[in-house]
């Protein structure tokens, strides 16, 4: 699991293959990542938006801008946290994915970036 903490809100990733979603031999792989998000301030927060570079060993980087994750804006008040699960697909083995939320104050609707910690996306036979 990556870790990292950015301006009071921590952000921890888990990644697992998905073999019962890939098709291999058309060289189409599946990836989960588990998201949770933990608001370390003493203020009220809201997550706005989210920025996504994702890189794939066998192509171009692609990058993905959105409201929210999984559709929703959650509001996470002072040691709140709030988990999410999501997928990404490639076209090779090997990949990797970093990027940033957006963040509002909820005390003055000012907003901020969170880093989300670089992850890799690998598939289980690779690590042999």
């Amino acid at each position: 699991m990556k870790t990292l903490t950015t301006s009071g809100v921590q952000i921890s990733v888990n990644t697992f293959f998905r073999s019962d979603l890939s098709e291999i031999n058309a060289s189409q792989f599946f990836f989960n990542y588990t998201v949770q998000i933990e608001n370390r301030n003493d203020y009220s927060v809201q997550l706005i938006s989210r920025d996504w570079y994702i890189f794939d060993s066998l192509m171009e980087a692609r990058f993905i801008t959105g409201l929210g994750v999984i559709g929703e804006q959650p509001i996470l008040e002072p040691g709140e946290s709030y988990t999410y699960t999501s997928g990404c697909d490639l076209n090779s083995e090997i990949g990797q994915m970093k990027g940033f939320y957006t963040f509002k104050k909820l005390n003055d609707e000012s907003t901020f970036q969170v880093n989300v910690p670089d992850f890799t996306l690998e598939c289980n036979f690779k690590l042999n």
